[in-house]
């Protein structure tokens, strides 16, 4: 294992519908306008198939801490509404897997996010700094938690 290699499990539980998770996280457009404290930037290269196979996002995004990662991802499974899988290519290179699972009227999400830093700082700084990099992350994690929560229920209130 490189020591710029990172691998984050991220576990949500919230009150919600699958449906509704699916169509918030499967919509990559939306992330700067609902996760703005993350998402600075998101454009759609590729449309993908109809289910979003194939789809190409590139993706401007933040931390707490002050630098900013440019990568894409290409949709290569999308199993909705129970999610979907990414591979991530740019400033880190790797795979990230959406789990959505309903029970009763609450969703258990979980992101298994596993990557390798590319950036230049990060991959020589990643021996010295990888637990504030990985603090990093779960930070924004935790934003976009509580941001869907939100999103879910101005959604609601519409």
């Amino acid at each position: 294992m490189r020591i710029s290699s990172y691998h984050f499990i991220t576990n949500w539980r919230m009150k919600a519908d699958i449906w509704e998770i699916s169509d918030i996280l499967g919509d990559a457009e939306g992330l700067a306008r609902w996760c703005p404290t993350v998402y600075l930037e998101v454009k759609i290269l590729e449309k993908g198939d109809d289910k979003g196979v194939g789809k190409v996002v590139d993706l401007y995004t933040k931390g707490r801490l002050p630098y900013r990662l440019r990568w894409k991802f290409r949709v290569v499974e999308n199993n909705e509404p129970y999610g979907f899988v990414i591979e991530a290519f740019g400033d880190f290179v790797g795979r990230g897997v959406w789990i959505f699972e309903q029970d009763g009227e609450w969703v258990n999400i979980q992101y298994d996010w596993d990557i390798v830093a590319e950036k230049p700082m990060l991959k020589m700084l990643s021996w010295l700094l990888k637990p504030i990099f990985s603090w990093n992350h779960h930070w924004a994690m935790a934003q976009a938690e509580q941001l869907l929560i939100n999103e879910i229920q101005k959604r609601r209130a519409e």
